[in-house]
């Protein structure tokens, strides 16, 4: 059975500087008709620093759910920006962390019901420190944990970020099939 739900018309309720939400008309698989709701996201890029058996973390007040969260640096892509720079970009804007280069770990769709975004997530093992620039607006604080604590803080529940969550999974999923 073919799944694929047609797009029958579009209308953007909302435009901002990071979303834009829609709603569309679609034609279903068994030929009725739905609503979408969904927000457009340019999408984003982390990374996962692995230094001395440590993961590079920032943590941040996240608005949206009223707390601190711990999570490996990450960012937005800005319009046109390819994802490995800005990965890059943002290991040395919140960790004050310079790499040369990154390999690509894993994509990840972190909420595919109702967004389009795409979190590109790198791995950098090799850095030096050149000192922190954060955005203006942003409030952060990095330390570095070993990764026996971080899947501690997973199991516990206290790290939640699905980027995070996946990217210390998948290296360590890579590193026990000899891959990192």
């Amino acid at each position: 059975m073919d799944f694929e739900e047609k797009c029958l018309s579009s209308e953007k309720i909302y435009g901002g500087k990071i979303v834009s939400l829609y709603r569309d008309e679609v034609l279903l698989p068994d030929g009725s008709r739905s609503a979408r709701e969904y927000i457009r996201h340019s999408g984003g890029a982390a990374v996962l620093f692995v230094k001395d058996g440590k993961v590079a973390l920032v943590r941040q007040y996240r608005y949206a759910y009223g707390e601190e969260t711990l999570e490996i640096p990450a960012g937005k892509l800005e319009r046109g920006e390819l994802a490995e720079p800005a990965a890059l970009r943002e290991l040395r804007e919140e960790t004050g962390y310079e790499a040369k280069n990154c390999t690509h770990l894993v994509d990840i769709y972190p909420t595919p019901g109702y967004t389009d975004e795409i979190i590109h997530i790198y791995l950098v093992t090799d850095a030096v420190f050149v000192g922190e620039n954060p955005d203006e607006d942003e409030f952060i604080n990095c330390s570095f944990l070993e990764l026996a604590q971080l899947c501690r803080l997973v199991d516990e529940g206290k790290i939640k970020d699905s980027k995070t969550i996946v990217a210390c999974y998948k290296y360590l999923f890579d590193k026990n099939k000899g891959l990192n």
